[in-house]
């Protein structure tokens, strides 16, 4: 089976992972502030404003109990994103409003958000798309005109940016995510990012326990009575740990190999598909945007989708969709209307796209997508 997404681990990943075990210590330590100081690096900002969790889910939970949400406090997010964002602004009180998205970059647009502001609107989270990152300039802007906070689900845009300045970092609020499943993995992981000095602060102390400090060995060396704890307000265990973090600062250092391999087989894909009858491809990116190449995603007559992908699986070829939209999912059911999500949802197809394919297995794709395509359309 050709995987949509695969991790890419190897020897430098178990020698870390060795050193971690020969120091016999596995949780929140130092390898974990070593993560965060690097990935600091990798985006431009200090670490102080950086905290490494247990998953880019804890991550947007955090932003949202940041955000102080009370009942009839609005938060605006494309329907097109993953449940967890909608999650998050429930759990916290709020009320998730669902806008559309630009029906070729599946991102939305400033225009898309201004439609669905209120007075009551508190946050807008918004999604790059498979990591392109769409108009979140506009968007932040937008957001600063009117007193609203920004946060930004970059879990797909490790590596994307706009004109030099990372995504994740144009809101006040940004969150990444390293899953089994993305392009910088730490097996369960995720990084928050805070504008604010005083919100990574109170963030770092959220997601453990709400304590203002640890009462173990390191507080040991500060005072006599170092087993006594400083409850400052009910919190969560949402940490990352040592074990993650030396997965991931070796994954950081092999990042931009990961990426450059992940431009091509888009540029194959792109080469390959071109011209194929029935079928869109996505857009190319606007002058100084950079994207981490998360999803390929192809659109083709929302007849015959269903039948290419089951045609495709049984091929040997695993595609999927993201995201169903969420204004249609039973709990967030509404009465939005969302033409370019809802068609979008209908017809659009992503196909295999990780460091791992040999470029064999990026024709082998596009082969049998092209035969499906032109089988279901005759």
């Amino acid at each position: 089976m050709i995987n949509l997404h695969q991790p890419d681990l190897g020897q430098a990943e178990l020698a870390a992972v060795a050193e971690v075990f020969a120091d016999s210590w596995a949780g929140h330590g130092p390898r974990t502030q070593a993560f965060e100081a690097k990935f600091a690096e990798h985006l431009g900002v200090d670490a102080d404003h950086l905290v490494f969790l247990n998953s880019a889910t804890a991550a947007l939970f955090l932003s949202c109990e940041l955000l102080g949400l009370t009942a009839g406090d609005e938060v605006v997010l494309p329907s097109n994103s993953f449940v967890a964002a909608a999650n998050a602004i429930v759990r916290n009180g709020g009320q998730p409003v669902f806008c559309d998205v630009d029906p070729r970059t599946l991102n939305p647009t400033p225009e898309d958000v201004a439609k669905v502001l209120t007075r009551r609107t508190k946050a807008v989270v918004v999604l790059h798309y498979g990591g392109a990152p769409g108009e979140v300039a506009g968007i932040s802007e937008l957001c600063r005109e009117r007193g609203v906070v920004l946060v930004e689900d970059a879990a797909c845009a490790v590596s994307s940016d706009v004109n030099g300045r990372a995504c994740g970092t144009f809101g006040d609020l940004g969150v990444w995510s390293f899953d089994a499943m993305k392009i910088l993995v730490t097996a369960d992981g995720g990084m928050l990012y805070a504008r604010n000095l005083e919100h990574a602060r109170r963030a770092r102390r959220l997601a453990y326990h709400g304590l203002e400090k640890a009462s173990g060995f390191a507080a040991a060396r500060e005072s006599a009575r170092w087993w006594e704890v400083d409850l400052q307000e009910t919190g969560h265990r949402f940490i990352g740990n040592d074990l993650a973090a030396a997965l991931g600062t070796v994954q950081l250092r092999r990042l931009p190999d990961f990426v450059h391999r992940r431009r091509a087989i888009a540029a194959q894909y792109d080469q390959l598909l071109s011209g194929v009858p029935g079928v869109t491809l996505p857009p190319a990116l606007p002058d100084g945007h950079v994207s981490s190449h998360y999803f390929y995603w192809v659109r083709v007559d929302a007849e015959i989708r269903n039948q290419v992908a089951v045609q495709l699986l049984e091929r040997g070829v695993f595609t999927s969709f993201r995201y169903p939209p969420l204004h249609k999912v039973p709990l967030y059911r509404s009465n939005a209307i969302l033409p370019a999500t809802e068609h979008a949802s209908r017809s659009t197809l992503l196909l295999p796209l990780h460091q791992g394919l040999d470029d064999h297995e990026v024709r082998t794709v596009a082969d049998e997508f092209r035969k499906a395509v032109e089988y279901h359309l005759s």
